[in-house]
């Protein structure tokens, strides 16, 4: 007897909704955990620094370790995916990711907490590029910035649940409980990764990159662990200088020798690619003062303004609400007004939210914070929609692995660079106080990196006028030549 059913209705679950939606939603399980625990962590800093017995400013290793083992091992996510297929090595990032969570929440010292976090970093190297990948490579370009803001809707409610929730954990309970938090995320994306994204692998086989892998590796650990050293007096100054140089050279050497061989494993002609060039130079020094907001935003609630660790966690969040608002308004305002335009207006308004605790003093009225810091939050989530999307916007697909292994690189390094030019004026600033903490220690910091990040919208400038029409859905319209005199007395007359 023949079925009533027609093929393939049991596998509805995955048609309930198209790929530029269910993928970008299974993604955002690995952005949701990155982001919730950067800003749980973030939070809960001053009172881990007390439990360990150390400067809460030293602790900072803690988000730089991570930051910097994904820097050096991002590089080779591109060639894994296209190797073993985006699949499987995205659940190997989700339980890597997973387990140093667990060994987070088990640790007694700064040490062991480091290399929980390095463990993490490994994980997360893997889990946000390949997922982004998948999207790149399963969704047009057309609708590709509504993708995108189907990612990162979801993966900002880490930052919105993170510092209230990590503020609670650590008001009332064990800090180490928070990273219990991504275990059963965890569980969800690998089921939902089993399920439903496809295995994509690279149209062609190419060898590994291994001396290019060494250069990049070691040239970006030496300088970004040299570049967080500096005014904190971690390690002797000819071992700071010595890292910065080191890893400058290599840095250096890595570029000559990636123009000598046909498959670097991070593709520096891609720069040649104007709107790409743009987003992600411009888009670096936009992130230093993003990644320096969640390190000196909660210190200063709570070292500055006495605030517990809730309280600030209650305060910070309106600006992932702010962010979340936006995402929706994004695809039609560049839809309306173009990439480079949003991106030039943008980047000056955006960065002067991110200097604006500066003004903060202990008689400002919380609620003047909150509803600054909630607009703040809508300016930095079109920024980022729109410098991620146009990084992507010309490249070919054949390269969209590499395309993503280098944006990736970058976003990382930006955030470190960030967390240390907020430490380091942090530093200075204290030093002008004699080491007392008050809110106006922390006004330097802000100013500093408020300016770095407005100093993008140079490189926003330089774009044509039409980068990324094809993504944003605009069309310029064409030029119209001037009617000559005799014609334009006829129409007159």
């Amino acid at each position: 007897m023949a079925s009533r059913f027609p093929p393939g209705c049991f596998t509805m679950p995955a048609r309930l909704l198209p790929d530029r939606i269910l993928l970008p939603l299974i993604v955002a399980c690995a952005l949701f955990m990155e982001n919730l625990d950067s800003t749980v962590l973030a939070t809960a800093l001053p009172t881990i620094a007390r439990d360990f017995g150390v400067s809460p400013i030293n602790l900072k290793l803690a988000l730089t370790s991570y930051l910097l083992t994904i820097a050096i091992f991002i590089p080779a996510s591109g060639w894994l995916a296209d190797r073993f297929g985006a699949r499987t090595i995205f659940r190997l990032a989700l339980v890597t990711f997973t387990v140093g969570s667990i060994c987070c929440g088990l640790s007694h010292s700064i040490g062991e907490i480091v290399a929980s976090r390095i463990l993490q970093g490994l994980g997360g190297a893997m889990m946000v590029p390949v997922g982004r990948l998948v999207i790149l490579k399963s969704v047009s370009k057309s609708e590709l910035v509504g993708a995108l803001a189907w990612l990162t809707v979801p993966a900002l409610i880490g930052p919105v649940v993170g510092p209230p929730l990590g503020g609670f954990i650590t008001t009332y309970f064990d800090w180490r409980w928070i990273f219990w938090i991504n275990v059963p995320i965890g569980i969800l994306g690998f089921v939902l990764a089993t399920l439903f994204v496809p295995d994509i692998r690279g149209e062609e086989r190419v060898r590994f990159d291994y001396p290019g892998f060494m250069l990049s590796s070691f040239g970006i650990a030496g300088f970004v662990t040299g570049s967080t050293s500096l005014g904190l007096n971690l390690m002797p100054w000819p071992y700071v200088v010595g890292l910065l140089l080191g890893g400058g050279a290599l840095l250096v050497t890595y570029v000559f020798y990636s123009r000598r061989i046909a498959n670097p494993i991070l593709d520096l002609s891609l720069f040649a690619i104007p709107s790409f060039r743009a987003s992600v130079i411009g888009g670096l020094l936009f992130r230093i003062g993003i990644g320096a907001m969640p390190f000196l935003l909660p210190l200063m609630l709570q070292l500055g303004f006495g605030l517990s660790p809730f309280q600030s966690g209650s305060i910070t969040f309106v600006s992932a609400i702010g962010a979340i608002a936006m995402k929706f308004v994004a695809p039609p305002l560049l839809r309306r007004f173009g990439f480079r335009s949003v991106l030039i207006a943008n980047s000056v308004i955006a960065a002067i939210f991110i200097g604006m605790p500066a003004i903060f003093d202990i008689g400002t009225p919380m609620h003047m914070i909150t509803g600054l810091l909630f607009v703040g939050g809508f300016f930095r989530s079109l920024q980022f929609t729109s410098a991620n999307a146009l990084s992507f916007a010309d490249v070919p697909q054949a390269r969209m692995s590499r395309a993503t292994s280098l944006t990736s690189v970058f976003q990382q390094l930006s955030m470190s660079i960030g967390i240390s030019v907020g430490a380091i004026a942090l530093e200075m600033s204290l030093a002008h106080t004699g080491g007392t903490i008050t809110v106006a220690t922390f006004h330097p910091a802000f100013i500093a990196i408020g300016l770095i990040s407005m100093s993008s919208v140079f490189f926003f400038m330089k774009m044509p006028r039409n980068a990324g029409e094809e993504m944003s859905g605009r069309r310029l319209k064409p030029k119209t030549l001037a009617p000559d005199p005799v014609t334009a007395m006829r129409e007159r007359a």
